[in-house]
């Protein structure tokens, strides 16, 4: 079940303490706070997704040990027309004729 954000209302409409409530999508929006009554409004809010993502593990999954692991050729330019084997099976260099 999801988390939803709510905020209390106060008198002259603005927004005061904010307080998160499991509910279940087919759930309605709640309009008073489950414990003093008071009148509050679902908020907006962007979803708490535990994604593994970024540079670091961007890089790590390019590392050449996990390229080779994986079973994929890496090949990193040396020199003018000559490649270098960084991962892999494969030849050690090739040089474009």
């Amino acid at each position: 079940m999801p988390i939803y954000e709510y905020a209390i209302i106060h008198p002259d409409g603005s927004l005061g303490e904010r307080f998160e409530i499991m509910q279940s999508m087919s759930d309605d929006a709640l309009t008073k706070h489950p414990e003093s009554g008071e009148p509050i409004k679902r908020l907006i809010s962007s979803p708490a997704l535990n994604l593994q993502h970024g540079e670091a593990t961007e890089k790590s999954k390019l590392s050449d040990k996990n390229l080779d692991r994986l079973g994929f050729t890496k090949y990193q330019k040396s020199g003018d027309n000559t490649w270098e084997k960084r991962a892999g099976k494969g030849p050690d260099s090739i040089t474009r004729d």
